[in-house]
């Protein structure tokens, strides 16, 4: 989900009106007596909270920057939660309920863009479900049952806003015909799926009848490439840079798997990609076909 972002800090401290206020300092840098990030007398955060660069030093905010801001009760955010990039643009507009997400989410790119959206519960999207494109266009349009699986129609699309593919699920697997598209709009493929089975037999694939546009500032397989990342390695014994041909698994510092399948100069080209969110959720597996990203597979809870 690409990619979604569960983040905890900061909040505000009001005692009743018919008591005298006692307001403990809140983190370094704010005085007792201010009205935000403050703790009770049982250390217990309250109110209103906005974490600054100041009390993250060593990160990319500037002192008086806002990372984040939102109320506590006990400790436990509460409300609507707001993070920015260090752009200053918004990362997320997170709902909370007894310190849990709770609710209408949704997330941005960073150029301010949305990035994600939708109902999220019991550490699932449940519900509508959208993530975009950079661009702006509708990347994924999902509808998910109370059990976080997929269920009913599902669609791709393209980054020009033609569908790529779209069929329905059942309990978060393919039923029926799934149909794929060209980016150009004509049918590129129809499969015949049971239980998440596709059968052999029925798929059908067609040629575009119109010609298809290529673009010359993009490769030939007209999708970006899935490379390894900074912190991934295929074990941790592995030192320095990471050239990989060939069948290998990838690793973040976490050691969970982050890419699994083929590789060619260290580009995913047949295989899954493993996407968390900033708790170490798995939220997505993105699959490749000769470089291309072809959809995702089912998430187990």
């Amino acid at each position: 989900m690409r990619k979604f972002t569960l983040i905890l800090i900061s909040f505000l401290y009001l005692t009743s009106l018919s008591q005298a206020q006692s307001f403990e300092p809140g983190p370094k840098g704010l005085a007792a007596g201010d009205t935000i990030n403050l703790t009770d007398a049982q250390g217990k955060k309250q109110g209103k909270w906005i974490i600054k660069g100041k009390h993250k030093p060593g990160t990319c905010y500037q002192p008086d920057q806002k990372i984040e801001e939102g109320k506590y009760s006990d400790n436990r955010k509460t409300g609507i939660w707001i993070e920015y990039y260090c752009n200053s643009n918004m990362k997320n507009k997170l709902t909370f309920v007894n310190g849990r997400p709770d609710g209408y989410a949704i997330m941005y790119h960073e150029n301010g863009k949305i990035s994600e959206e939708g109902n999220w519960k019991a550490n699932r999207w449940v519900g509508n479900y959208k993530l975009y494109h950079e661009n702006g266009q509708v990347q994924h349009e999902f509808t998910f049952n109370q059990n976080g699986k997929r269920d009913g129609n599902q669609k791709y699309f393209y980054e020009n806003g033609q569908i790529a593919v779209e069929g329905n699920f059942a309990n978060g697997k393919e039923t029926g015909v799934i149909k794929e598209y060209y980016e150009n709009g004509d049918v590129k493929a129809e499969k015949t799926f049971n239980d998440g089975a596709v059968d052999v037999a029925s798929i059908k694939e067609f040629q575009p009848k119109k010609p298809l546009v290529v673009k010359s500032d993009v490769p030939a397989d007209n999708a970006p490439k899935v490379v390894i990342g900074k912190d991934e390695k295929p074990n941790e014994a592995v030192k320095g840079p990471v050239i990989l041909n060939g069948q290998a698994t990838l690793y973040n510092k976490n050691k969970q798997i982050t890419k699994d399948g083929i590789f060619k100069d260290n580009r995913l080209m047949d295989g899954k990609a493993y996407i968390y969110d900033d708790n170490g959720i798995l939220s997505r597996i993105a699959v490749y076909k000769n470089g291309v990203y072809v959809g995702d597979t089912q998430v187990e809870n």
